[in-house]
């Protein structure tokens, strides 16, 4: 992860940045030195302690030189939840090649089963979802609204949002929002 050249490049302290993300100075400096993995939560907070995105602090962002990514090509970033079994992580095949001042995003997220996103996240933008397999429970606010493969989803990301795969299998949603945040 690239999360100390960004608090670097902003001139940011630890102090600082652990207080606009809610976790200690010890728990941000694991995290910049790998000794630890955020949850997709708190990652979402950093990214936007530090004015920037996810993309831009889990992706190395090689030069783009062909509008076409081949299947073996695509970077994926997982995330580890809270410590759980390796069985509970989220992935996030990223579909469009991570560049600064990108406008869209999209991903393939990759639920295991029972993973989830646990806390409700809300930035600036739009978002749009297909599952292509499996489960999702998507919660706008305080409703919940179950998916299976086939049904799709929009809304405002200023919208209150979290989701889980309830299911035994893998759940995979194409999921593309406008600015990139992940």
């Amino acid at each position: 992860m690239r999360i100390r050249f960004a608090r670097n490049c902003k001139g940011e302290t630890l102090k600082k940045v652990a207080q606009a993300v809610g976790c200690s100075e010890s728990m941000l400096s694991k995290i910049e030195c790998g000794l630890a993995s955020p949850s997709l939560n708190m990652l979402h907070r950093i990214a936007k302690a530090l004015d920037t995105n996810v993309a831009e602090l889990t992706t190395v962002m090689p030069a783009v030189d062909s509008p076409v990514q081949k299947n073996n090509q695509r970077a994926v970033v997982s995330f580890d939840h809270g410590g759980r079994p390796a069985n509970r992580r989220i992935r996030l095949e990223r579909l469009v090649p991570v560049q600064r001042g990108q406008l869209l995003q999209g991903d393939i997220h990759i639920l295991e089963p029972k993973a989830k996103v646990a806390f409700s996240i809300s930035h600036v933008g739009e978002e749009l979802g297909y599952v292509l397999q499996g489960r999702l429970v998507l919660t706008l606010d305080e409703q919940s609204y179950e998916l299976e493969a086939g049904d799709s989803f929009y809304f405002s990301s200023e919208t209150p949002h979290s989701y889980l795969n309830p299911g035994d299998e893998i759940a995979k949603v194409l999921w593309v929002n406008t600015p990139a945040t992940f």
